[in-house]
């Protein structure tokens, strides 16, 4: 059969042609390029300006002149907060846009954008908003000893890299947030967010921020190492992978600049002998493969007692056929492709390596059929997966899930402890204090009970090599501040 039918660009997008520079669209220094590919049918729908290092230096400047002379780090935080209440405002007006637009660029159904952006996203900025006023910016602590004022100043110019799987949802999780803080911002957003990138610059713009204070980069690698070795960047809040990670903690370590780190997951669901199947499998299923495990906190590994192992084996690959892949525009189809062809072509090595190390495949497994040009590939499920594989370990950013077996929950939770990993996790139980006790054990950032998923209004990360820092509710917005002590009343002590 044919491709998808949708396949013309037909959204009005801003700034094709020139960049978000420190509040203004300017013309890029350089005069590379790089295509906008629709993954559900390999085919170019823009080309755009690719930022250079030129470009980065501008962005950085203008950041670093906001926050030493401008008037955002003095503003006070409900003066900051009326004009990110304009910025949330301008995002909402251009919501279905946005959701269109995201669909074009990154495969991802346009039901999926109208869920986490219009509803998500809008719930996580507004409530940022709402309490970033009422946060202890300012705090004074007597004791028999002192009086102290401890105050929250913002941080400095701060790099966001954020990620293809949620350009928008990310406005409310980490920039908002640091603008609150009354940091100024580079968005530095993946090189397949260019469509979103400039929606969002063009609410920026109409929100009013003073000059300098948000400049939008969709860069590619180099482009974007240079940024995160900047001398002038003070803090760079990312979220993604370890390897990138990894290789901005190096990159920053030698200025010792801040970084927070909100990073991937194998994220274990465990089945209690007592759950109700009927009940588990509505949230699990959606846990498991939403966004076609494009997800962080995917739950890849479910853990299910050896009793009930084939029970819900079956049961999981019944639901997964059940799912249906195709245009991501049809309203019909559960999901779209995968959002760039380096994510299809890790999914097949990885399930290819997966089976070469004994494991089986019930559901899924392969380019669907009935579609001949896209990044597709179905939603797959694997049994007979042991804990020592390299598909138990390691993220794989697409819709592979495994189920592994465990003798009692001693042995679930030390498998769902098992990785470097630690961002969430699910507990199923018919008993939802003893599901809770599990859920104590659980070495992981957040953990759901008898859910699938995390709280987005409240404060969420990893720990181990999910990540450090957390995002979300007070301490996301805090997380961009230093703490400063004004010594008022005491003696003087040599440390």
């Amino acid at each position: 059969m044919s491709s998808p039918a949708t396949t013309r660009l037909d959204v009005e997008i801003p700034g094709l042609d020139k960049l978000f520079i420190a509040g203004d669209w300017v013309q890029p220094a350089g005069d590379e390029t790089m295509d906008v590919v629709m993954p559900s049918t390999e085919e170019v729908i823009a080309t755009v300006p690719s930022p250079s290092f030129a470009d980065a230096d501008a962005a950085v400047a203008a950041a670093r002149a906001a926050y030493d002379e401008g008037p955002w780090p003095r503003m006070t935080p409900k003066e900051r907060a009326a004009v990110c209440r304009r910025f949330a405002d301008e995002l909402e007006s251009r919501m279905d846009t946005l959701n269109r637009a995201w669909t074009y660029e990154s495969g991802y159904p346009k039901s999926h954008g109208d869920m986490i952006n219009t509803g998500a996203a809008k719930m996580i900025w507004d409530h940022a908003i709402e309490i970033a006023p009422t946060l202890p910016w300012e705090e004074k602590r007597v004791s028999a000893a002192s009086e102290v004022l401890i105050q929250r100043e913002p941080t400095g110019a701060v790099l966001a890299i954020l990620t293809y799987n949620g350009p928008v949802v990310e406005m409310g999780m980490k920039v908002i947030p640091g603008l609150l803080a009354g940091c100024p911002i580079i968005f530095k957003f993946a090189p397949d967010s260019q469509l979103t990138s400039r929606l969002i610059a063009e609410a920026a713009a109409a929100a009013g921020f003073p000059r300098g204070v948000i400049s939008c980069l969709a860069a590619g690698l180099e482009t974007s190492q240079y940024l995160v070795s900047h001398p002038d960047i003070d803090m760079v809040h990312m979220t993604g992978g370890v390897p990138v990670a990894v290789d901005v903690v190096k990159r920053t370590a030698d200025r010792l600049a801040r970084t927070a780190l909100e990073l991937g997951g194998k994220s274990p669901a465990i089945i209690a002998d007592d759950a109700d199947l009927d009940a588990v499998l509505p949230t699990l299923v959606p846990g498991c493969v939403g966004g076609l495990g494009q997800v962080c906190v995917a739950l890849s590994r479910i853990l299910v007692s050896r009793e009930r192992y084939d029970e819900v084996v079956d049961r999981l690959a019944e639901a997964f056929r059940a799912l249906k892949v195709g245009d991501p525009f049809d309203p019909s189809v559960n999901f779209g492709p995968l959002g760039n062809e380096r994510a299809l072509l890790r999914t097949e090595a990885m399930l290819a390596r997966a089976v070469a190390q004994g494991a089986k495949v019930v559901a899924g497994g392969r380019r669907p059929a009935h579609l001949d040009r896209g990044f597709y590939f179905e939603p797959t499920l694997l049994r007979d997966v042991h804990e020592n594989m390299d598909i138990a370990q390691d993220e794989v950013f697409g819709p592979i899930v495994v189920v592994m077996a465990y003798d009692d929950i001693d042995d679930a939770v030390r498998i769902a402890n098992g990785t470097k990993s630690g961002l969430a996790a699910s507990v199923y139980s018919a008993d939802a204090e003893w599901a809770l006790s599990i859920a104590r054990r659980i070495r992981s950032g957040s953990v759901a009970i008898n859910l699938a998923g995390v709280c987005l209004t409240e404060p969420f990360g990893g720990v181990r090599q999910s990540g450090w820092g957390r995002e979300c509710g007070a301490e996301g917005i805090l997380e961009f501040t230093d703490i400063k002590q004004v010594l008022l009343r005491g003696a003087y002590s040599e440390s």
